[in-house]
């Protein structure tokens, strides 16, 4: 074989090594919170779910209930479309794509994880309605980590936002959903801890793919 062919082999499985490396973060997290297939939750869960239900007061939880839509699919999907038009106004390349990639391959990897671990959510009163589906990992916490790491690493001239005040921004977004799935106790703090490095693994990996490089 050709050294240039086998060097075109080996970088395209180099570069679905990276792709895969979000979701296997989630399986080694899903192997160490559910040794033998048992979920239920340790001491650190337990203990994190306790404090957070100690800021539980009326204004707190109206402000969490509001929150933690940042983190829906149904509020950052349209953002995402939105960000992807914008771009390619500017771009009119693939480049333009990358932020609503990242958010639908984040959407599927926590909804892949959460058929496979099949995580039971907390047996406890939440502040709001019990989704239906399974606890593991949080989809809105990988979700608007992963928006978010896209937005401020979009490729291009206009994309990356590097700024102070961009990543501020980014980072109290993130926090605030996060700790709203706590907050409303939906999800235990492994769900939304492992669902954070997910979210950044996946966006950090998806950016190192040649496809975003500009056309020659």
């Amino acid at each position: 074989m050709a050294p240039s062919r086998l060097a075109g082999r080996r970088a395209v499985v180099a570069q679905l090594a990276l792709l895969l490396a979000a979701p296997a973060v989630l399986l080694l997290a899903a192997a160490i919170i559910c040794p033998d297939g048992d979920c239920r939750p340790g001491r650190f869960d337990l203990a994190g779910m306790a404090l957070a239900a100690r800021g539980h007061a009326p204004s707190a939880d109206a402000f969490f209930r509001l929150v933690t839509w940042g983190g829906s699919i149904l509020f950052l999907g349209p953002l995402a479309l939105a960000h992807g038009a914008w771009m390619w106004q500017h771009l009119g390349s693939r480049q333009a794509f990358f932020l609503p990639g990242a958010l639908a391959g984040a959407a599927l990897i926590a909804c892949g994880a959460k058929i496979l671990v099949a995580r039971e959510r907390p047996d406890v009163a939440a502040l709001v309605d019990m989704p239906a589906d399974a606890s593991f990992p949080s989809a809105h916490t990988l979700q608007v980590s992963a928006f978010v790491m896209a937005w401020l690493l979009a490729p291009g001239p206009v994309g990356g936002r590097s700024g102070s005040a961009a990543i501020g921004l980014g980072i109290l977004a993130v926090t605030l959903v996060a700790w709203s799935r706590l907050h409303l106790q939906v999800h235990y703090p492994t769900d939304i801890l492992f669902a954070l490095a997910a979210g950044a693994i996946w966006v950090l990996a998806l950016r190192q793919l040649t496809f975003w490089s500009p056309k020659p």
